[in-house]
């Protein structure tokens, strides 16, 4: 499994239609093949910064949802209500407690 994390800065002013998007989006997200997990935080200091956690089944997988429509009409959507260039990582997960 691959778990990706993603950090958005977003202008002040932007933030309530990047929100609105994320809810119409993030049912087609979390069903795009090989998603397994999706979550969206808001930074508790600054509230302009938000992270995106998606868990993938294979980075295959996470590629092909990358090069998608569903991907491409997202982005689209959300580079234009940035404050900063976003951050992303790709890790392995080595320890869970629950």
């Amino acid at each position: 499994m691959l778990i990706r994390i993603v950090k958005l800065g977003f202008h002040p002013e932007h933030i309530p239609a990047f929100l609105e998007n994320f809810e119409l989006m993030k049912t087609k997200i979390r069903n795009a093949p090989g998603n397994r997990f999706l979550e969206l935080y808001q930074d508790k200091s600054d509230s302009t910064i938000f992270f995106t956690y998606s868990h993938w089944e294979t980075e295959q997988d996470l590629e092909n949802y990358r090069n998608s429509e569903l991907f491409y009409d997202i982005w689209t959507f959300t580079k234009k209500l940035f404050n900063t260039k976003p951050e992303a990582w790709s890790v392995d997960k080595l320890v869970s407690l629950a």
